[in-house]
């Protein structure tokens, strides 16, 4: 593969639903290249883009996967991402590394909810974007009703690039209605079936473009000619700025309406060049500038190590070299450098501004760190994930695991930006959180695989918190005699009851020296020690003051453990005085899902316990707000995915801790005190 200069590259990210046929694209436009022999196909587990074992098991998308193809002199870099909502993450990360996002939608189904998200994440970089309508050779495909959809969606900006030649069994190829020729596959006039709608559709089309440019738009209105390069200079400056979506059709599995695609990409698509030009917050692609590198994806291969994914902003990066990582303030020695084409490493000696390429066991470098020159002092913005909404108790099967789990599991955290590992500061447990189920068992099973740890997944202990409804007090008095010294300690508090979120405070009220003031931080002690462990349900004490008001010592028996004790005591029995409570955590919930699914959702969060803030509409999605305890809803991913048919996603945060009822926090308490039961003596 030669190398390229800047202007000649295209980074495309793949995006969309599940099940639309990303991969299966990016194998067809690697089939029609030339890059590859045979067409791959994910039933027969052969796809250069999907070559993970869970990739095969699972028949879908787990990682992003890079795919240079060559076209026309242009090197297009397609990055193909997951559409399922569990490995999000992975979509995200492949969009920081692309200049323009490819959109893929179902011809039958139309746009989805992961349309929606993936437009979402288009938004929000500010990227250019082009909507394919794939597998037109479905039955019932119907490009027409998809156009539609997709422009009461997101407006007149959508316009059609192409016009498919047929649906089904009679999809031939595609209409280019700037050219205004046919290909099926070769060029060929228009068909005079389609010559009408052909024509509508490309007047529609050419209004949208000089919407955009106002020299053009005079001429138009001038009655002037406009001939097509000048058309396709304003289509392109105009996908550039987002000002169009041009929609095009394929059916990947038969490679219809694929060279067209990769010739508009080529010659209409995004360069880095471009995207400086329309994003003052990136640094100039230019290959002799100084040197600024984004890392967008680590991953350990068996065989070479830990490779890291990633894309040249400026400068050039060169093999066998030493760059700053200057995120982590941290001297790296770069080795050979590779271009990546699904798990092939081709060797190279250069990446310049705007390529993307891969090298092999950097020590300090993570996903989302900036490389440069150490003088240059960029740090790029970190990219923004969404938050782990599902998470389990990780618990390994064998004692030679114990020892293994914590760092095992760290090293999987570092691949996959969409997992959160933590330990709980109460119960002890190691909590891994994740975007779903299903990502939470890939990551079990590549534990298993590469670092030979089984283990059981298990929901977490829900940390509640124990709190007070009244004021109350208590005096109690220890008292214990052996041979010598004895221990001597009384100590009277009151506790009252604070506003949610005023944790725990200590006071003291001691007059006349009944509790000596070398004793006082004694007592404080004694009572934080029994509120971190609970005075009655095992969950931290909270929103609670307890006040030291009286005492006594004894001037032999009397020391710091005494009163530690006494104050224990003490405040377990003003505590069970005070009306004791429970609070449970609750969290804002964000719903995503089809609007037909919409009153299911909300009837499943009631029942659920859920307050509903409200329900807003955009496009076909329903957006649906609430508050719902944490306790509710640890298994949310599995539930929302029965009820919408897997359309539908969520946002969870924790908000607030709330008052669990009586007849919940009962049984939270009878299950402590069998555990206690149940605890060897």
């Amino acid at each position: 593969m030669r190398a390229y200069g800047t202007e000649e590259i295209r980074n495309v990210v793949l995006l969309g639903h599940g099940n639309v046929g990303k991969t299966t694209l990016a194998e067809a436009a690697l089939f029609v290249s030339g890059a590859t022999t045979r067409m791959g196909s994910i039933e027969d587990q052969n796809t250069v883009s999907d070559w993970d074992e869970d990739e095969h098991k699972r028949k879908f998308s787990i990682s992003l996967s890079v795919l240079p193809i060559e076209w026309e002199e242009r090197k297009i870099n397609l990055i193909d991402t997951p559409g399922y909502a569990d490995f999000i993450c992975e979509a995200v990360c492949g969009a920081e590394a692309a200049d323009m996002a490819l959109v893929l939608v179902d011809a039958v189904s139309g746009p989805e909810v992961g349309t929606d998200r993936s437009l979402s994440i288009a938004d929000r970089l500010q990227m250019p974007r082009m909507i394919v309508v794939n597998r037109m050779d479905r039955e019932n495909a119907d490009f027409d009703t998809v156009l539609e959809q997709l422009q009461e969606r997101w407006g007149p900006k959508v316009a059609p690039l192409q016009l498919p030649i047929g649906a089904h069994e009679t999809f031939q190829g595609v209409i280019d209605l700037l050219h205004f020729r046919a290909y099926m596959p070769d060029e060929a006039p228009v068909p005079d079936e389609f010559l009408e709608h052909a024509q509508e559709l490309r007047s529609r089309l050419i209004e949208t473009i000089v919407e955009t440019d106002e020299a053009l738009m005079e001429k138009y209105f001038a009655d002037e000619e406009l001939t097509e390069d000048e058309l396709r200079k304003v289509l392109h400056d105009g996908l550039d700025h987002n000002l169009i979506i041009p929609v095009l059709a394929t059916s990947a599995t038969r490679q219809a309406g694929i060279e067209q695609l990769l010739h508009t990409i080529a010659f209409s698509g995004t360069s880095p060049i471009d995207r400086d030009e329309s994003d003052g917050e990136r640094p100039k692609a230019d290959p002799d500038g100084p040197l600024v590198v984004r890392v967008f994806k680590t991953s350990a291969d068996p065989y070479v190590g830990k490779l890291t994914y990633l894309r040249v902003l400026s400068g050039t990066l060169k093999g066998d070299s030493h760059v700053w990582n200057a995120t982590q303030g941290l001297d790296e020695r770069v080795g050979q450098l590779y271009v990546a084409r699904g798990k092939e490493q081709i060797a190279v000696q250069e990446l310049r501004a705007g390529d993307i390429g891969v090298v092999a066991k950097l020590a300090h470098t993570a996903t989302g760190d900036t490389l440069s020159d150490k003088d240059s002092g960029v740090v790029l913005p970190d990219f923004t994930l969404p938050n782990p909404v599902y998470s389990m108790a990780v618990h390994p099967l064998s004692k030679a695991g114990v020892d293994k789990l914590g760092p095992s599991l760290q090293r999987l955290v570092e691949e996959d930006r969409g997992l959160r590992l933590s330990r709980d500061g109460q119960s002890g447990e190691l909590v891994l959180a994740g975007l779903g189920d299903a990502h939470l068992d890939v990551t079990v099973e590549r534990l298993r695989r590469k670092f030979n740890v089984d283990v059981e997944l298990s929901l977490p202990r829900v940390d509640y918190q124990e709190t007070i409804s009244k004021s109350a007090s208590a005096d109690y008095t220890h008292k214990k005699q052996t041979g010598g010294h004895g221990q001597y300690a009384r100590v009277a508090i009151e506790v009252n009851p604070l506003p949610r979120g005023s944790g725990l405070q200590f006071k003291e009220r001691v007059v006349g020296g009944s509790v000596p003031k070398e004793f006082i931080p004694a007592v404080e002690k004694g009572v934080h020690e029994a509120t971190t462990n609970g005075v009655f349900a095992g969950y931290e004490l909270t929103d609670c003051e307890v006040v030291l008001y009286d005492g006594k010592h004894h001037p032999v028996d009397s020391s710091e453990m005494a009163f530690k004790l006494a104050a224990s005591q003490a405040l377990k029995e003003a505590v069970t005085a005070a009306g004791p409570t429970l609070l449970e955590p609750i969290m804002h919930i964000k719903v995503f899902a089809p609007e037909a699914n919409a009153g299911d959702v909300v009837s499943d969060l009631n029942t659920k316990r859920a307050k509903i803030h409200g329900m807003n509409h955009e496009g076909g999605t329903s957006i649906i707000e609430a508050e719902v305890p944490l306790a509710e809803v640890q298994r949310y991913a599995s539930d929302l995915r029965s009820v919408t048919q897997g359309r539908g996603a969520f946002e969870l945060e924790f908000d607030h801790y709330g008052e669990l009822p009586p007849q919940i926090a009962q049984r939270v308490i009878d299950a402590h005190k069998r555990e206690l039961e149940a605890a060897p003596a």
